[in-house]
């Protein structure tokens, strides 16, 4: 867009004699230049940045003036200048079970679980809500769905077949609370 004639540059000042009372400190302002003023663009704009016109309808009009070009400079978030770098989290170990909703896996350490749909679906339900108590009949609710004709000992029996097939390692990651249902306890590592 270097064959533009000249920029409408984007600046903190804006016209008039008091720019302090126009805008709140820290918001950027456009302001009218003379070709000769506007450096190219390759000189202002940082690396990776593109720029292009702005749209007419956010541009300010000014009553008896010429109409306002402006420019819209866009950067990518890790080349904005100012930017903060993101807090430094602490290292988290990769959870044991991993489940992929998209792809409709899960696997434990790394190693695929052969699932039939109820059971994935019974463990991707249990694995979303950490920590979390579901009675049998909430269970039945959710992941069979609300017309299920059965009993809770549908739950345990699907329950039993998860806990096999994390093996011995995870099972207890699968915690029964008695007389109510189950929940997810993921093993610290």
């Amino acid at each position: 867009m270097s064959n533009v004639p000249h920029v409408q540059s984007l600046t903190t000042t804006a016209p008039g004699p008091a720019p302090a009372a126009a805008a709140p400190a820290g918001r950027q302002r456009l302001r009218a230049v003379r070709p000769d003023e506007a450096p190219p663009a390759p000189d202002f704009l940082p690396p990776g940045a593109t720029w292009m016109p702005a749209p007419g309808h956010v541009l300010p009009t000014v009553a008896g003036g010429a109409p306002m070009v402006g420019y819209l400079v866009l950067v990518p978030a890790e080349h904005a200048p100012n930017a903060a770098p993101p807090p430094a989290e602490p290292p988290q170990a990769l959870p044991a079970v991993r489940i992929d909703q998209e792809r409709r896996t899960a696997a434990v350490d790394g190693r695929a679980l052969d699932l039939t749909y109820l059971e994935f679906e019974l463990l991707a339900h249990l694995v979303a809500h950490p920590h979390r108590v579901h009675s049998r009949d909430q269970l039945v609710t959710t992941v069979w769905g609300y017309g299920h004709v059965g009993d809770g000992r549908t739950v345990d029996v699907h329950i039993a077949r998860l806990r096999r097939k994390l093996g011995a390692e995870h099972r207890g990651s699968i915690v029964t609370v008695r007389r109510v249902g189950y929940k997810y306890a993921p093993q610290a590592r």
